[in-house]
């Protein structure tokens, strides 16, 4: 795989990319995943023009290109509230931070597991 920031995480060149090849059957979804240097860049310029929620998120997202599909909707359902408990949220943090390299998304998993908690949107155990 390429690091190169012209280069989808699959390692296909951004120039490869067209509706062509996906009628074709050459490109599948896969193609079509940001790389997370792309979006760690993309953080950099928006945090450089002001917009630090967005560098932020972008920032994120950067963890996230790491994982599959079925852990992102993992992370998802997770921050639903009522659908998962506290001990739950918490133990799904420790995870991020210390088996996927994700420590902005295990503060963010934290943070909602606090408010929840506070608001009483937990899942009771």
């Amino acid at each position: 795989m390429k690091k190169n920031m012209n280069y989808t995480y699959s390692g296909r060149s951004i120039d490869e990319l067209s509706i062509q090849g996906i009628l074709s059957g050459e490109l599948t979804a896969e193609d079509f995943r940001i790389h997370g240097e792309r979006l760690n860049h993309q953080a950099e310029v928006a945090e450089k023009a002001g917009y630090t929620q967005l560098a932020e998120n972008l920032r994120r997202a950067a963890e996230l290109t790491h994982m599959s599909n079925d852990e992102v909707f993992e992370i998802y359902n997770t921050l639903r509230p009522r659908r998962t408990s506290y001990t739950e949220m918490i133990g799904m943090a420790d995870r991020l931070e210390n088996e996927k390299d994700a420590p902005l998304t295990a503060f963010l998993l934290r943070e909602a597991a606090e408010i929840y908690l506070k608001r009483g949107i937990v899942k009771k155990q």
